[in-house]
């Protein structure tokens, strides 16, 4: 049991550094190109590697469940979760959206009872409002003076939740399909298999290519980019999987939650955000309050 805390211990200090990356280059380049690029990047990590480990260059032996289940939670996750995600980083921050994606585990503790008929007792249910109740603390500070909400606050905050559920509904495909036997990086090379084709035809359809090329002349933003890549895609999203083999999904997910506080002191550093007392204090709260759902 404690092998899996360890490494979603690990998970959320990949994802802390994962947001720093993406959020920089979004800003500098678009949600959409950051999207598609550490897709690229992170599959070919992923497929050196599994070629690495098995000498084959995809999880051949896979079944057919699997397949399915890893190919609509990529869909799910990657492309829209992501999607959602990524442009909240650019209009809300990646501190406040990662503080929103707190409710992933409320969403997921939820899905667990209708799916793995994992049940939630009175602790539980009371994490879920303490998390709520300290979301909304930091969303009703982020008004304006006269009380009223900026469209981009507001159209971060929603994308942030859309992109919350999405993830939540993600992570229940993976675990599905990644049954007892299934490596977490050929997990997650599947997801990918399905995301890239995804964001190719849906960046086509916007024809957002320009951008795209635009982007990978930025050498600042391509920095943050295969930073982002290298600890979201390839080690964030594998390890995220690999915890889920040995603890529950709850505890896994939880436990990488702890970014929401890990992420503070980077946002002071590099992104020069003002962080009041308030908004620290609710991301402690909000942290405890999903721990919890799972005591």
């Amino acid at each position: 049991m404690i092998l899996g805390e360890l490494i979603s211990l690990g998970t959320a200090f990949f994802w802390t550094f994962t947001v720093i990356g993406f959020e920089s280059a979004g800003k500098r380049v678009g949600s959409l190109p950051v999207n598609i690029i550490r897709l690229v990047i992170g599959m070919g990590l992923l497929t050196l590697t599994i070629f690495i480990m098995t000498g084959s260059f995809i999880p051949i032996n896979a079944g057919t469940y699997s397949w399915n289940m890893l190919l609509i939670s990529g869909v799910i996750g990657l492309v829209i979760g992501d999607l959602f995600l990524f442009q909240a980083f650019v209009d809300i921050g990646g501190r406040i959206s990662l503080l929103i994606y707190c409710s992933v585990p409320i969403m997921t503790a939820i899905l667990g009872y209708f799916i793995f008929d994992e049940l939630l007792d009175f602790l539980a249910i009371t994490g879920i409002i303490i998390t709520l109740s300290a979301i909304s603390v930091v969303i009703l500070s982020k008004r304006s003076e006269k009380k009223v909400f900026e469209p981009h606050i507001i159209k971060g905050i929603i994308f942030a939740f859309i992109g919350a559920v999405a993830q939540s509904l993600g992570l229940v495909f993976s675990k599905l399909g990644m049954g007892e036997s299934l490596g977490a990086f050929e997990a997650t090379q599947m997801r990918v298999i399905a995301a890239l084709p995804t964001f190719i035809i849906y960046i086509s359809i916007k024809k957002e290519w320009r951008n795209v090329f635009g982007a990978l002349k930025d050498k600042v933003a391509m920095k943050y980019i295969v930073l982002g890549s290298i600890f979201g895609p390839f080690l964030g999203v594998t390890s995220s999987l690999l915890a889920m083999r040995y603890t529950s999904i709850g505890v896994s997910t939880t436990i990488a939650q702890l970014n929401i506080i890990l992420i503070i002191p980077f946002s002071i550093w590099l992104f020069k955000e003002k962080v009041n007392t308030i908004e620290i204090a609710a991301a402690v709260v909000a942290f405890i309050g999903v721990a919890l759902l799972f005591l």
